[in-house]
């Protein structure tokens, strides 16, 4: 074997209290770095590879990560007709982007040669988290590569259990965590945190994270004893840094003309003000420098990026003229489509986001198949960003990675305040239009869904809004916050820092970073805005606009009836082949859905369809039960006696000798086909045969109206 993989190396750690092994030359070897990360019995294949040369025309880094489930990897054959892996999970998309969140400011800011991260899960141990094993992976992989890159990083999952928190908990201990954190961090700071919480509050969210970092430093050391051991020297590249003099030449030239553009709170009129000196840059500057037209969008972007910067470090300017700390124009409206079930308008600046919540049967909830345990889920967000919504002619496409992405932040966001399906036995779709964009469209989508949550009368557990925080460093290391970013601040600024909640605590976090990370006092100051803005947003925005959730729901809205029967009773109601429940079906208009449990869901239009197909399978369902009276029908005549149904398919015989009080001769001299009478069930025998009297029910009528009468 040593002979075949002669630089075959193994390294070995225990990683909160479980082994982390790394195998690096044995698989892989074209790949520029490659390693096999195992977390317990979780295996994760780690490949990192980037092309010779540089791809022309572009002034960005393009970089893919793709982490790639295979569902063999938790002993599973895929659905669907072909019986492969199709695209990637929504699942894998996010985990996609949480690993390349940290990865991508570690890169030399122009290196302009394609990487390529591929991780691919190859086998799930439910205790190891297979996202922080391919976290750890895509970190050695480019770490003891060739391709130029400023890392390590390591990654952390955290738990909060019973108030304790835990690294890298088990699977059973996160089904019963109030946190679902991600941390990844370098040695001094950290560079991506990603957050679900059942209202958990600031300092103990900080906590965790800073217990992850400590954690994250110590596997760092384990990760630079490979890189030392393996690693390679890193390649070299052409940059591609515009030339210093051309843009000292040209930004003094244009800098009062850029100014003046970018001050304005007004998104179209800036991109209006700007078109006219790029035209005059270029017919000035040309002839002198080659190229210029092709370098001219990072030239007006670095031109721009130098004077946002400028104001907002020297002279705690905004491009709108707010403060630091200082919020958008704020509004909030619900109600605005008469035939949704719920919708609500949230505006803040120049981003407006309208999100329209439809309801349905849990038969709607959204099948997963994927490498957790997780088959369905009742809530859905998605989130859709139309060209139109930043001034741009282009045609609608399906969702991209990033439309995915924010749909999953707004929809962790609100998880925690639904109510549970006992309370309130709907499937839920929300939807966000983002109807115009100028920065925070994500957290505007958070605030939008309340709004159409409470306007479509569910009883969430008390308001969410989203709001971001900003940040600005210095070479020197200086650094500011500040609150609710636009669009050219997101965009020049270091970070955009996104935080959803209640008054009571954090739902989500989300932090994306330009520099190579974040120390703790910048963390906490960024909690302390975000909590005081969020507060801001919930009482003077949202209740101002809607107090409480609806107590009735839209008339268009389908009303639900929950109901218990039988397990046992279940196939009688289905009926062979489904006919039972499909004849309910056509009869009543109704949507039925059984559980195994015997729980029956019942949902239509309108309440009395819901009632009538409830009356219907509590026919069907119906035991009688000895010694109690009931209201029947007579069906048939014999000589011995009446036949009487109780219930539909529930019928009983009288004898002739229990028809009345007095000696009956003939049984057409008491009742007659059709009679309504009260009958008292007396016998059920083995045979199911129910055997009736009406002298008893007779009997049991006058002694009750005796007793009344007497008291």
């Amino acid at each position: 074997m040593q002979k075949v993989f002669e630089n075959y190396k193994v390294f070995e750690y225990n990683y909160a209290g479980r082994p982390l092994k790394v195998e690096v030359g044995k698989v892989a070897g074209l790949a520029n770095g490659s390693c096999v990360v195992s977390y317990g019995e979780t295996v994760v294949l780690a490949c990192a590879t980037a092309s010779a040369k540089p791809r022309d025309g572009i002034d960005f880094l393009p970089l893919s990560v793709d982490y790639d489930e295979k569902l063999y990897s938790v002993g599973k054959i895929p659905g669907g007709f072909l019986r492969r892996e199709g695209k990637p999970s929504e699942k894998a998309i996010l985990t996609s982007r949480v690993i390349d969140r940290p990865v991508r400011p570690l890169f030399p800011k122009d290196l302009r040669n394609d990487v390529a991260l591929t991780l691919t899960v190859m086998s799930v141990d439910p205790d190891c988290s297979p996202e922080i094993t391919a976290m750890i992976g895509a970190s050695i992989a480019l770490s003891i590569s060739d391709i130029p890159w400023n890392g390590p990083i390591g990654g952390a999952f955290v738990g909060l259990v019973d108030g304790e928190i835990v690294i890298n908990p088990t699977a059973e201990q996160r089904k019963v965590s109030d946190l679902e954190l991600t941390v990844a961090a370098s040695e001094k700071k950290v560079v991506m945190i990603e957050a679900g919480a059942r209202e958990v509050d600031d300092d103990t969210m900080f906590n965790a994270i800073m217990k992850a970092h400590e954690e994250i430093k110590k596997l760092l050391v384990f990760i630079n004893e490979i890189i030392a051991t393996v690693g390679k020297p890193k390649f070299e590249y052409p940059s591609c840094e515009l030339d210093h003099d051309m843009f000292d030449e040209i930004f003094a030239y244009c800098e009062a003309a850029v100014m003046e553009a970018l001050d304005t709170d007004d998104k179209t009129v800036r991109d209006a003000k700007m078109q006219p000196i790029m035209d005059d840059i270029l017919e000035k500057f040309s002839e002198k420098y080659e190229g210029l037209d092709v370098m001219l969008p990072e030239l007006i972007y670095k031109i721009q990026k130098k004077i946002v910067r400028r104001w907002l470090l020297n002279d705690k300017k905004r491009v709108d003229g707010r403060r630091m700390d200082e919020i958008r124009p704020l509004d909030a409206e619900v109600a605005l489509l008469p035939r949704t079930h719920g919708s609500g308008l949230f505006t803040r600046g120049q981003t407006q986001v309208l999100t329209v919540a439809t309801l349905g049967p849990l038969s709607d909830s959204q099948m997963l198949e994927g490498l957790d345990d997780e088959t369905s889920k009742r809530y859905m967000h998605h989130y859709n960003m139309p060209g139109y919504s930043t001034g741009e002619a282009k045609s609608l496409r399906s969702p991209g990675r990033r439309e995915i992405g924010h749909g999953a932040l707004a929809e962790r966001s609100l998880v925690p305040v639904l109510p549970s399906v006992e309370e309130f036995p709907y499937a839920m779709r929300l939807v966000s239009e983002v109807v115009s964009s100028n920065g925070s469209t994500s957290q505007a989508s958070v605030c939008g869904s309340t709004l159409a949550l409470m306007d479509a009368g569910v009883p969430i557990k008390a308001p969410v809004a989203g709001i971001s925080c900003g940040l600005i460093t210095a070479e020197d290391g200086s650094w500011d916050t500040m609150i609710d970013i636009q669009g050219l601040e997101d965009f020049y600024g270091d970070m955009d820092f996104k935080v959803a909640g209640t008054h009571k605590g954090i739902t989500s976090i989300q932090m994306d970073l330009k520099i190579d990370g974040l120390t703790p006092e910048i963390i906490r100051q960024a909690f302390a805005q975000t909590h005081k803005g969020r507060d801001y947003i919930i009482d003077e925005v949202i209740l101002k606009a809607i107090p409480a959730p609806r107590k009735e729901m839209s008339k268009y809205a389908p009303k639900m009836i929950t109901m218990k029967i039988n397990p046992d009773k279940i196939r009688d109601v289905i009926g062979s082949g489904g006919k039972i429940i499909q004849k309910i079906v056509a009869e009543t208009g109704a949507k039925i859905d059984i559980e195994d449990d015997g729980t029956v869901y019942i949902l239509a239009v309108d309440q009395q369809s819901a009632k009538d197909a409830k009356a219907i399978i509590d026919a069907i369902v119906f035991e009688p039960v000895e010694g109690c009276c009931y209201n029947g029908t007579v069906t048939r005549i014999i000589p011995i006696g009446a036949f009487v149904e109780i219930a539909p398919g529930k019928e009983g015989l009288v004898h002739i000798s229990k028809l009345d009080t007095k000696r009956v001769e003939r049984v057409e001299d008491v009742v007659a086909v059709g009679d309504a009478i009260v009958v008292k069930v007396t016998d059920i025998d083995q045979q199911g045969r129910i055997n009736l009297s009406r002298r008893d029910a007779i009997l049991a009528l006058e002694a009750k109206r005796a007793a009344q009468e007497q008291q």
